[in-house]
């Protein structure tokens, strides 16, 4: 087998549909296989699974065991020669895997491999690629110092294109199976947080490099399976000093800087939150991609008013402003939804995705808020 795609969901049922079924469409070709683990999610997540997908592996835990012991679980049972880590709030395109597969297949001292992600604004998300956070970078950041190339992200690669880096997102990581279990897998002391960064950095060790390929979009809805919390807080902020023990021999005058960063990176956080939160626009219109005369009839009685539609082009009106954008995810690929939402973005406008054989929207308007779903 070719591929192993894991995904581990908590609490976000209809977010975890699209994914899996987006995946399902990007391994069409591929000999490949989808393992799901569930941290005891308190919705109906593994009820979804098992009555939509019941050809798919489910892992459902009795307690919420954490990201790293989680995806650890699923990679001990996958059997591809590449396995992917891949977020539940997160689509992928039709062409994904084929295209990182071959790239991975070109680059034999390739580690770890990562995609542009995109939030549900169409807008990039500087996460995909990093350098590594050494303890005067991370103060940079938490104190909202500009850097230069060689900053907290990796500046030194612009957004679609591709090469090294040194730091990728545990939201979406495609690697091969033996090198995660070289590296020993995700370190368990992290329960939630920094294990990407100690993953990648555990990798770069070995002599392999993690590569960015930014010609390859994800969706990710930032933040839906995460709540910012004052434990988010402790165990975020926690995971990056038990990296700074674990993987860098730190002088006693670089662990106070630490130990101070952390503090004021948990002192400002609730600030930073404050002033950066956007001002949602005040949308105007409404407009669905769509060629189902039935599905715009229904749209248009749940909004409580006659929806035009529209047929998908090359030629796209992308001066449109303040408006509401439905993509059917059944008329239109997600490859073309994404190009669509990267040429509308920062005009106001706000999306939601029909996934395919579905009744429901899904869509975020704000990068540092959670999603929300419209269901029919």
């Amino acid at each position: 087998m070719k591929l192993s795609v894991v995904i581990l969901n908590y609490n976000v049922r209809y977010f975890l549909e699209q994914c899996v079924l987006s995946v399902a469409r990007s391994i069409k070709n591929i000999e490949a296989e989808i393992i799901v683990v569930d941290n005891n999610s308190p919705d109906d997540s593994c009820k979804m699974m098992r009555s939509k997908f019941p050809h798919i592996t489910l892992i459902a835990n009795k307690d919420n065991v954490g990201f790293a012991t989680a995806n650890n679980q699923a990679v001990a049972l996958a059997k591809g020669e590449y396995v992917c880590i891949l977020n539940p709030d997160t689509a992928v395109t039709e062409n994904c895997f084929v295209r990182l597969l071959s790239y991975a297949e070109k680059h034999k001292d390739m580690g770890a491999l990562g995609t542009y992600l995109m939030d549900g604004t169409g807008n990039f998300l500087p996460e995909s690629k990093r350098n590594l956070p050494t303890p005067l970078v991370a103060l940079k950041k938490i104190l909202g110092v500009r850097q230069s190339k060689n900053g907290y992200y990796a500046g030194h690669i612009s957004e679609k294109e591709k090469g090294e880096v040194s730091i990728l997102v545990g939201a979406f990581m495609l690697l091969k199976r033996d090198v995660y279990n070289q590296v020993g897998g995700f370190d368990e002391d992290y329960f939630m947080y920094g294990e990407d960064i100690d993953f990648s950095y555990s990798i770069e060790k070995t002599g392999l490099k993690n590569h960015y390929f930014g010609a390859v979009s994800t969706l990710h809805y930032k933040g839906e399976s995460t709540v910012r919390d004052k434990t988010y807080l402790k165990r975020f902020y926690g995971a990056m000093h038990i990296f700074y023990e674990k993987q860098l021999n730190l002088s006693s005058w670089q662990k106070l800087l630490v130990k101070g960063g952390v503090l004021s990176a948990r002192l400002l956080y609730p600030l930073k939150k404050a002033v950066s939160k956007r001002e949602v626009q005040l949308i105007n219109n409404t407009l669905v991609f769509t060629d189902d005369i039935s599905l715009l009839s229904l749209l248009s009685e749940i909004y409580e008013k006659s929806l035009p539609s529209s047929l998908f082009s090359d030629q796209i009106n992308t001066s449109l402003t303040n408006t509401e954008i439905i993509f059917d995810a059944d008329y239109m690929s997600y490859e073309a939804i994404f190009k669509t939402m990267q040429q509308m973005s920062n005009k106001g406008n706000c999306f939601k995705i029909k996934p395919p054989g579905c009744n429901f929207l899904l869509g975020s308007n704000q990068s540092d808020c959670k999603g929300s779903v419209v269901k029919f």
